[in-house]
């Protein structure tokens, strides 16, 4: 990506943001969507009819004559704009962007044109690899809306100057609100004052980040930068990329684990292969999902809960030698504490021998979804507690990343509350 030799430092610069007209749109919470990566087809849909102007036209767009699905996304965009659907702000500015549910702050963070900077540079921190479809399919996106139209989300670890003007820009009026379907707010504020931009600048610059969605975006405005230094066009606001920075202390969020569906795994065949390495405790029949799953929680350590859709059974103590030897040689420590890890190779692999990744292998961040389809299907679902944020930090820290599919950070930043192009931003 750029100079390994060049000094890196986090910063999120001031940009003139794409908003909504709520004179033009009406209830603004109509034409906000999920990120595009976990819209299925039915929301998709859904999406599409509870407004003409929702953004899942832009952020997951259909093909329209003879303009493909990205051409037509950018003329979509162009053309939102020049009706006054959607409005360009007039001066550079950060914005705080808040999501509440019954009063409870869920998320708090800085919307923002983070600098993009190498992966390996200590200062953004990855926690999962990314896999060339997406990347080209958005690649394909912003090259063709030359801008960005759904954020990155980035955790840091504040309590600094940062914090204190966020608290204190709370207490002025929003620019926007909006609600959800699901029952969430979603606030935001602006931030133009010369010093509390310099201020925030100044605290940044110390701090690093940790990606905790959207590592296939984060890629991409990479890509998309280097194409634009290719074609002549030098630095730009394409040397950065929307983002989401959240103070972690202000609001920790919520992870939850993501789960596995071995379709082809009888369950009987399940238990008996994992007794190989794990305790077995079978639980007792008419055990609903909720109580099974508060089982699996109380359980220190690796632990994991399988089921057929009617019968469980709890995974825990794994051979302590057994595990050791497990280890892949090319992780650490840290890696190696995590639940997911410890399933995916010595659980799945090595005593299932099945291979997470492929097509052996479903992932489902629904449990209730999980159960359906094994009872449905026949099949073990495998249930993973969620891994805590302080060993996702040792991963991202080590150099390391994690299994892939196993962590689902709420809630995620809504697309269309703010939307970034690089020619309202030059």
């Amino acid at each position: 990506m750029a100079d390994s030799q060049a000094v890196h430092r986090l910063e999120l610069r001031p940009f003139r943001g794409i908003r909504y007209d709520a004179a033009r749109v009406g209830d603004i919470g109509r034409v906000l969507a999920p990120p595009y990566d976990v819209i299925d087809d039915d929301q998709r849909r859904a999406l599409e009819a509870a407004h003409p102007y929702n953004v899942v036209r832009l952020i997951l767009p259909r093909a329209d004559g003879d303009a493909d699905a990205y051409t037509h996304a950018a003329n979509l965009l162009q053309s939102w704009l020049d009706r006054g659907v959607l409005t360009i702000d007039e001066t550079p500015r950060l914005y705080v962007y808040q999501q509440r549910r019954a009063g409870t702050v869920l998320q708090r963070g800085i919307l923002g044109a983070v600098t993009i900077v190498p992966l390996d540079a200590g200062v953004i921190l990855p926690h999962e690899r990314v896999r060339p479809g997406p990347v080209a399919d958005r690649l394909a996106l912003m090259r063709a809306m030359q801008g960005n139209p759904e954020p990155v989300l980035l955790l840091y670890e504040g309590g600094g100057a940062t914090s204190d003007i966020v608290t204190a820009v709370l207490g002025t009026p929003p620019l926007q609100c909006a609600d959800t379907p699901d029952g969430i707010s979603h606030e935001l504020w602006a931030i133009q004052d010369a010093d509390q931009l310099s201020a925030i600048s100044a605290d940044l610059a110390t701090r690093r980040a940790l990606i905790a969605d959207g590592h296939h975006r984060y890629t991409t405005y990479g890509y998309l930068r280097d194409e634009m230094h290719a074609a002549g066009k030098g630095s730009g606001p394409w040397d950065a990329g929307l983002a989401l920075l959240v103070d972690e202390a202000a609001a920790t969020p919520h992870v939850e684990a993501i789960h596995r569906i071995i379709p082809a795994l009888a369950f009987g065949d399940a238990v008996q292969q994992a007794a190989k390495g794990f305790r077995v405790h079978r639980l007792d029949d008419g055990t609903e999902l909720p109580e099974a799953l508060r089982a699996l929680a109380e359980r220190s350590g690796p632990a994991f809960l399988i089921s057929d859709g009617e019968k469980f059974a709890l995974l825990s103590d794994p051979d302590a030698g057994e595990l050791d030897a497990g280890r892949p040689a090319e992780h650490g420590a840290a890696w190696w504490r995590l639940d997911a890890a410890i399933a995916a190779v010595f659980l799945m692999d090595r005593l299932w021998s099945v291979a997470d990744g492929t097509d052996e292998v479903l992932a489902e961040h629904d449990a209730e979804a999980a159960l359906r389809f094994v009872r449905r299907n026949g099949g073990t679902a495998l249930f993973l507690k969620a891994p805590p944020l302080a060993d996702i930090w040792a991963v991202a820290r080590s150099g390391d990343v994690m299994p892939r599919k196993s962590t689902l950070f709420l809630p995620k930043p809504r697309s269309g509350v703010v939307l970034r192009t690089f020619a309202a931003d030059s």
